[in-house]
């Protein structure tokens, strides 16, 4: 199904197989909560399919989708260079995200990676816990074999437990054995005394186990088959709502041509919507304004980082909706 990178980034939130984020808040100690939230942290990772490029996002293109109780806002908050921003609240779960990210490819020989830039936080309301994370690196490979994998290091980090993870995402080698295709390692520990308290091993796209380091027991924290297996398409439940910068209603167009295999049809659709990017682009130009988001104000690190913060403190249902 084509779909825009905006709602490729909204997917991993809103659809899962499986419960993981409701569990993130069910644990009764911080340990439970931050395993959970490791496990949750790598249900976010999906196995890229090579050859299959989702629509660049559209200035202001937003994408606002409920499942259940968790509602989820994304909104393209700039174009050049490209970044998306997250923000999505579960009232009844008492947890809420704000995510901004944005990539900066680099061509090394026979492929492209990918730096995944931004900060994503997820919060725990009831708990008073915030849990900072990073994204590992995404490998397109041309040579010898095409293919795509999340690759490189993640650092998951809880301030108000001193409880932190460090994770090694490692993707497939054409001669490398199986166990160690699209593995992940790592460990969770103790900032303070950096004592491991967990040993973290298996691979991202099956099964990931945790090992108890004090007691030597083994159990699993995360089944690729029951979280992203089986998901279910979004549907509409209310026409009339859906804002006009929604992603699908940008597309609806391109998306009609490529299905119905129309490749002119997809191709002057797609032209449409970019002539009307720049045209919007010239008409701001002129009259000397700045366009700002409607649902994020912007900022930057020192380093030059970009920060998105959410405008207002939780997202209303969506009109798109998520079958449970």
């Amino acid at each position: 199904m084509p779909k825009s990178q905006l709602q490729c980034f909204g997917e991993t939130v809103y659809s899962v197989g499986s419960d993981m984020l409701g569990q993130c808040t069910r644990g009764e100690t911080s340990l439970d909560r931050f395993i959970s939230v490791v496990a949750w942290s790598i249900s976010t990772l999906r196995p890229p399919m090579f050859g299959v490029a989702p629509y660049n996002p559209v200035l202001g293109e937003t994408h606002h989708v409920s499942r259940g109780t968790l509602n989820v806002l994304l909104e393209q908050v700039s174009h050049h260079p490209p970044v998306s921003a997250l923000h999505a609240t579960d009232e009844e779960q008492n947890l809420e995200m704000a995510w901004c990210q944005y990539p900066v490819p680099k061509f090394i020989g026979t492929s492209v990676e990918t730096e995944v830039r931004g900060i994503r936080e997820l919060k725990l309301l009831k708990e008073g816990e915030s849990y900072v994370m990073n994204s590992p690196k995404l490998v397109i490979r041309f040579l010898p074999t095409p293919g795509a994998d999340w690759v490189g290091d993640v650092r998951i980090r809880c301030e108000e437990t001193n409880l932190e993870a460090e994770l090694c995402y490692k993707g497939g080698s054409l001669f490398g054995r199986r166990g160690s295709y699209r593995s992940v390692k790592g460990r969770i520990f103790d900032s303070l005394s950096l004592k491991t308290i967990y040993e973290i091993d298996g691979n991202w796209d099956r099964t990931v186990q945790v090992k108890d380091i004090k007691e030597g027991k083994i159990k699993e924290i995360y089944n690729a088959k029951e979280a992203i297996c089986g998901l279910k398409t979004p549907i509409i439940k209310d026409y009339k709502a859906v804002w006009q910068s929604e992603s699908a209603a940008i597309w609806s167009e391109v998306s009609e041509g490529i299905l119905s295999r129309d490749w002119e049809k997809a191709r002057v659709a797609k032209k449409a919507v970019e002539e009307k990017e720049r045209d919007l682009l010239r008409e701001r130009e002129s009259r000397g304004e700045t366009w700002l988001p409607k649902h994020f104000t912007l900022s930057h690190t020192q380093e030059g980082g970009w920060l998105c913060s959410p405008i207002h403190k939780r997202v209303p249902p969506a009109p798109v909706g998520v079958p449970l």
